[in-house]
């Protein structure tokens, strides 16, 4: 009876924006887990890789024109192929990496598992430094598709990115799946869009009717040709080449999302892996190659891109060609965009491992209004969101805090697996050990050469920010671990659970409803002794108490005690007063303190907040124990209900459904009882009567084991949509198989404890699926 009027806690104001803003709340036993087939994982999980071809070749070219003119040209191809080389190797040792590990992945669980949990930090901070760098080049190089499709936008470029980057913010809050079907599409377009620019191009080039692209004001500039053997040249070299290293990112995201895929997970993620590589490589390719055929060229404001550029040369300027141009920039943007939305599903699950190991906070942990990870979602957005803000969008410049966070998760995989190798040495280790330590070095060697150069071009923030991270989570997991340690259970620090005295007192400040209630609460405790005392730093004020407190019936028979705190400070007074009461080894000291709620600001601006700055010292006092009795002001001010009817019933979707009272048979004498002793069919709760038998139906709410020192039972309380009951095990301590949230079907005689319905030890069987 006491949920059938359906009370509820009213919603705040901000809950009513949140429900308004993203839906109805989602029961976590919607949790599902989808596998994907080789051909969905590929489109969805490899997005954020492949649709890096888009600004790999545009990357190189960025500072091979300026600083070798039309010669860079030339040195397009062989600086391709390197960067195709360190591709190769890098996806040899992640073919591994995904049939080790095919629960979770990438580089963080690969560094945890070799190199121990805080060495991992820095593979950590390198993916969280990558995902928050890869939503902010992704969707600037996804406005970049759309300007240079459209360049009237160009001067709305970066509210166009912002926009971009609060639309995902918006739509992943709301529950966006990764593995919906829908974010396969535009990979397969974008590879559609590329293999049609190679397929004409390069039946133009053999027909000799592929044209330079036209050159406008406001590109990168032309510098004179120059021995590549100088300094100066090196350096430049190994800027377009750190450059084109943003060709590999997002490579890991597979080993990330091994779980996903169908059985067997590991071979299904190592040939996607490859196949992934192969067409991202025959993409940077050929883009590079028609790149120097067409003598592309990147402009400063990142508008038009090359691939733009390309495509516009090798469809032409017919009414055909000019369809086709805006189909690529078309799949271009899309998959730009929707690679940018993959760091919302892998980042929050990055934070939600790192903070289960004890290196983040644990708020990273818990899901939100509609089940997926909204702290870190929101922490994601808000990085990003400020990257693009202060650097711009330009992908030309995010370029520079890109791949140091890149490669350093491939050097902890590279190394991690080789560490494997050489621990385990199974069969064929020296090959493996030699690929994942090539992988690891060569990675590593990219990330000194990024730190490098890149250095006064902002990689500098990234090199500052990196130790600073990793020193920062390792402290935070020092802290934690302090905490823990604090708080374990061992045979010195633990305190019996009977007690031989258990005295109470209550401190009084005031003779109200308030010190009524605290004093009611402690009579409930059953104490050895029940006293009040009052710490004097007012006479006057004593004397009221003193008077109010003779003069009210109710605690007549509660001594009070006025105890003079001369210097004012009520929380040394409190602790002393603790101190003496509980000298005797066998006594423990509750007390309780009123505190009063009142509004919010000015109830901070009228009151103190004594109550909490007692409580605090008075905790850490062994034997005593510190309980802050609260009473609501406010509610008798404003006489406004705390509770409302009726609101909660369609609140959150697919969940425990509204509650309702099952009837019992009481009022007929027992020999008019008809007992049946089957139920075929399953029939309502609310239809169980009272020495009846019932077939019910209902999801598992509740689930309450006896103590240890008690002989075993069990009991499960249940519930469909008209109402609640009880299913009692004797002689269990638990049901296999079976928890919160279960469905299960039950069979058995109606009986009653305690006013409520029973049926004891019921047949049952648990339903799977739901």
């Amino acid at each position: 009876m006491v949920l059938q009027e359906h009370a509820h806690l009213k919603d705040p104001l901000l809950y009513k924006v949140k429900k308004a803003l993203l839906g109805k709340p989602l029961n976590r036993h919607m949790l599902s887990h989808q596998r994907l087939s080789k051909v969905f994982a590929l489109g969805i999980l490899s997005s954020d890789c492949i649709s890096s071809a888009a600004y790999g070749t545009e990357n190189i070219l960025y500072y091979l024109l300026p600083a070798f003119g039309l010669a860079g040209f030339s040195i397009l191809m062989p600086m391709t192929f390197i960067v195709l080389a360190v591709l190769l190797i890098v996806t040899l040792s992640y073919r591994e990496v995904v049939m080790v590990y095919t629960k979770t992945g990438g580089s963080y669980v690969v560094a945890r598992d070799n190199f121990g949990v805080v060495i991992a930090q820095i593979a950590a901070v390198a993916l969280m430094l990558d995902y928050i760098v890869t939503v902010a080049v992704q969707t600037a190089a996804g406005t970049s598709a759309l300007t240079s499709a459209f360049p009237s936008l160009a001067s709305y470029s970066l509210a166009i990115t912002l926009g971009v980057i609060g639309l995902l913010f918006y739509g992943n809050l709301k529950g966006v799946k990764e593995a919906g079907r829908l974010f396969a599409a535009p990979t397969y377009l974008f590879v559609l869009s590329v293999g049609a620019i190679i397929v004409v191009g390069i039946w133009r080039e053999l027909h000799h009717t592929l044209h330079h692209a036209v050159i406008n004001s406001g590109n990168v500039g032309f510098g004179h040709s120059q021995q590549l053997i100088t300094f100066a040249a090196i350096f430049v070299l190994l800027k377009a080449f750190a450059n084109g290293g943003s060709s590999l990112t997002g490579l890991e995201a597979i080993s990330n999302g091994v779980s996903l895929f169908k059985s067997p997970e590991g071979n299904n993620a190592r040939r996607t892996t490859v196949v992934m590589a192969t067409i991202l490589g025959c993409m940077v390719l050929g883009i590079s190659f028609f790149a120097k055929a067409t003598h592309s060229v990147p402009y400063s404001n990142g508008t038009p891109t090359v691939v733009s550029q390309i495509a516009n040369v090798v469809f032409g300027h017919g009414a055909l060609g000019h369809v086709f141009y805006l189909f690529v920039q078309f799949s271009t943007m899309l998959i730009l965009y929707t690679g940018a939305n993959t760091p919302f599903s892998g980042f929050p699950f990055l934070m939600n491992f790192i903070a289960e190991d004890g290196f983040l906070p644990r708020q990273l942990t818990k899901r939100g209004h509609r089940l997926v990870f909204s702290n870190g979602i929101i922490f994601l957005t808000i990085a990003a969101g400020t990257l693009v803000a202060v650097v711009g969008s330009n992908v030309a410049k995010l370029i520079a805090f890109y791949a140091i966070g890149v490669f350093t998760g491939f050097t902890m995989a590279g190394f991690g697996m080789a560490k494997r190798n050489w621990t385990r040495r199974e069969a064929g280790w020296r090959v493996r050990f030699f690929i994942n330590f090539l992988s690891g070095s060569v990675s590593f060697a990219v990330v000194i050469i990024f730190a490098v150069v890149k250095f006064s071009e902002g990689a500098w923030l990234i090199v500052v920010i990196f130790p600073i991270a990793t020193l920062a989570l390792i402290r935070l997991n020092r802290q934690y671990r302090r905490e823990q340690q604090a708080l374990k259970i061992n045979q010195d620090s633990s305190r019996a659970t009977n007690i031989s005295r258990h005295d109470v007192t209550v401190l009084v400040d005031a003779v109200d409803i308030a010190t009524v209630g605290a004093v009611r609460y402690a009579r409930s405790l059953n104490p050895h002794e029940l006293a009040a005392v009052h710490f004097v730093i007012d006479d006057q004020r004593a004397e009221v108490i003193k008077e109010a407190w003779r003069s009210n019936r109710a605690l007549a028979d509660v001594s009070i005690e006025f105890i003079d705190c001369p210097d004012r400070r009520l929380a040394n007074a409190a602790v002393d007063y603790a101190i003496r009461m509980t000298q005797a080894k066998d006594v423990e000291l509750t007390l309780l303190l009123p505190r009063r709620a009142y509004s919010g600001l000015l109830g901070r601006i009228l009151h103190d907040r004594t109550a909490e700055a007692i409580s605090a010292p008075i905790s850490q006092l062994p034997r005593v124990v510190a309980t802050i009795v609260p009473f609501d002001v406010e509610k008798i001010i404003s006489g406004r209900p705390v509770f409302s009817h009726q609101e909660h019933s369609t609140d959150v979707i697919e969940s425990t459904p509204v509650h309702s009272q099952p009837r019992r048979v009481e009022d007929e004498p027992i020999g008019n009882v008809e007992t049946s002793h089957y139920a075929e069919d399953i029939q309502p709760i609310a239809a169980a009567q009272w020495r009846h038998r019932a077939h019910v139906k209902g999801n598992v709410t509740n689930i309450r084991n006896a103590p240890a020192n008690s002989s075993p039972h069990v009991d499960i309380e249940i519930w469909d949509e008209t109402g609640g009951i009880t299913l009692q095990f004797i002689g269990r301590r638990e049901i296999s198989g079976l928890e919160v949230g279960s469905t299960i079907c039950a069979e058995g005689m109606v009986g009653e404890t305690d006013g409520n319905l029973v049926i004891l030890n019921p047949s049952y069987e648990i339903i799977l699926g739901h």
